[in-house]
């Protein structure tokens, strides 16, 4: 009886010490927290894009990475590479204050250990020169974390006609 109350403490520690998940569960554990984390991101993105809709870019700026890799192909056709050309893009997108919402919808997540891809739609209106404009395009955003935030380094979207410089 002594020996078997022995390895029940001895088995009770062991489970302490080992961090009391099963072989595999922090991984499990770390993916939930990601894609929460994923979530948070993309929703913080169709915040900032709203707002810059209104003129503010200062929510865009929080939401991507300032890293030279991050590509922009955006609704007007540009194909941007870097943060400095982006920025200058939502800048100039801000300055139109295109004014009304999109919404996304539909998403597919694929997240990984540092990065995420997410595929959804995008749903609502512009307005250019006061003439209302139907948004209803598809949507690719690219996510990687960075000091263990998840920061945009992709946003591609097809083309909206009224909104094309023609490349």
């Amino acid at each position: 009886m002594r020996i078997a109350r022995i390895l029940s403490m001895a088995a009770v520690l062991l489970i302490i010490t080992a961090g009391a998940l099963p072989a595999g569960a922090e991984k499990a554990v770390d993916a939930k927290n990601d894609k929460a984390a994923v979530r948070r991101a993309v929703n913080g993105f169709y915040i900032a894009l709203n707002a810059m809709f209104k003129g503010d870019v200062k929510p865009m700026k929080k939401v991507w990475s300032h890293a030279a890799d991050v590509t922009y192909m955006g609704p007007d056709g540009e194909y941007l590479i870097g943060w400095e050309d982006t920025l200058k893009s939502w800048e100039q997108q801000a300055s139109l204050k295109l004014g009304g919402r999109v919404k996304p919808d539909s998403f597919h997540y694929n997240i990984g250990e540092d990065i995420a891809v997410v595929h959804n739609f995008e749903h609502g209106k512009n307005y250019v020169d006061g003439k209302e404009w139907i948004v209803k395009i598809r949507a690719t955003n690219v996510f990687r974390k960075e000091n263990g935030e998840w920061k945009m380094i992709g946003h591609h979207v097809d083309l909206l006609p009224y909104l094309k410089k023609g490349k």
